[in-house]
């Protein structure tokens, strides 16, 4: 059977930083922020050529090694076939090793632009199979379902395969991330947890996840209780000690707060009444970011003039 046809021009993919968690829901709910990756991906004739600006440029491979290709080329076996060569320009703007969700950006900006310049490639690859696969690589769905669906997403698996819905946050929500200046790899805060957790907290753990989906959704002035975590931020407390004093004190203020995904970011939810005041109540080693909700998840953008 013929291999796919490719497209001759560039494709670019911008892809939003996401948080996992928002403390009850762990491994299950997720949001998508506006910062994002930007990724130009051409078909060349031959090769592997990788630019790459802004963050983690100076520590991430130029090679088959990198998580953006890897995801290509896993992508593209499922499309029938590899290209000759490749040259790849990316722009980062997400930290990387702070529980923002930089590698699921990199997996889904992969996956995304493989089917983008494969001609037919939609047929090929529909969404449900990229949210498949996006999870295959990933690990979990909850940070890759809110990359590639924008807004704020529910994820779970059913006999083996990932889902998800998409959700619309309330427009009034203004997140706030602080950002420290050393990451927490997320081995390191997945291998904290303990391997059973007391029944009562799993029982309040269901209940507050299930009160986020109305705070963020339409009630966001319950969610300071709906954001009450006792699954995983505890545990992790001895990884990252700053951001849960943070996460604390801000709670303590009356403001939702919790750890970004596998951390050590933390994020406040806020409205535009508050949300400047909130960004400098961290004080010196936070990089303080107010955010929009990102509401496109992944997608192919014009290329720049």
């Amino acid at each position: 059977m013929a291999g796919p046809a490719f497209r001759a021009a560039a494709v670019r993919v911008r892809t939003p930083a996401t948080s996992a968690n928002l403390g009850p829901g762990f491994d299950a709910l997720g949001l998508a922020l506006g910062l994002y990756d930007d990724v130009v991906v051409r078909v060349a004739d031959s090769g592997l050529h990788i630019d790459i600006a802004g963050e983690g440029s100076e520590n991430l491979p130029r090679d088959e090694r990198h998580l953006l290709v890897r995801s290509l080329r896993t992508a593209f076996d499922l499309l029938g076939g590899q290209p000759r060569g490749l040259e790849i320009v990316c722009a980062n703007r997400i930290p990387h090793g702070r529980g923002l969700g930089s590698s699921s950006a990199a997996i889904c900006a992969g996956i995304v632009a493989a089917r983008a310049v494969t001609i037919g490639g939609e047929a090929r690859l529909d969404d449900a199979a990229l949210l498949a696969l996006a999870t295959e690589i990933e690990g979990h769905p909850d940070n890759v379902a809110a990359c590639l669906l924008g807004g704020f997403t529910l994820s779970w698996m059913e006999s083996g395969a990932a889902r998800a819905i998409r959700m619309e946050p309330d427009d009034s929500i203004v997140p706030v991330v602080f950002v420290p200046g050393k990451p927490v790899l997320t081995e390191t805060a997945r291998g904290l947890l303990p391997r059973t957790v007391p029944h009562v907290d799993a029982a309040a753990n269901a209940g507050r996840a299930a009160l986020l989906v109305e705070a963020l959704t339409r009630r966001p002035e319950l969610l300071l209780p709906a954001t009450e975590d006792r699954l995983h931020q505890e545990y992790r407390a001895p990884a990252m000690p700053e951001s849960a004093a943070l996460v604390e004190r801000l709670r303590a203020d009356g403001i939702p707060a919790v750890i970004s995904g596998a951390g050590p970011t933390v994020m406040a939810l806020t409205d535009a009444g508050t949300a400047d005041k909130v960004s400098h109540l961290a004080g010196a080693g936070w990089a303080a970011n107010r955010l929009d909700l990102d509401m496109r998840g992944a997608s192919v953008l014009p290329l720049a003039p």
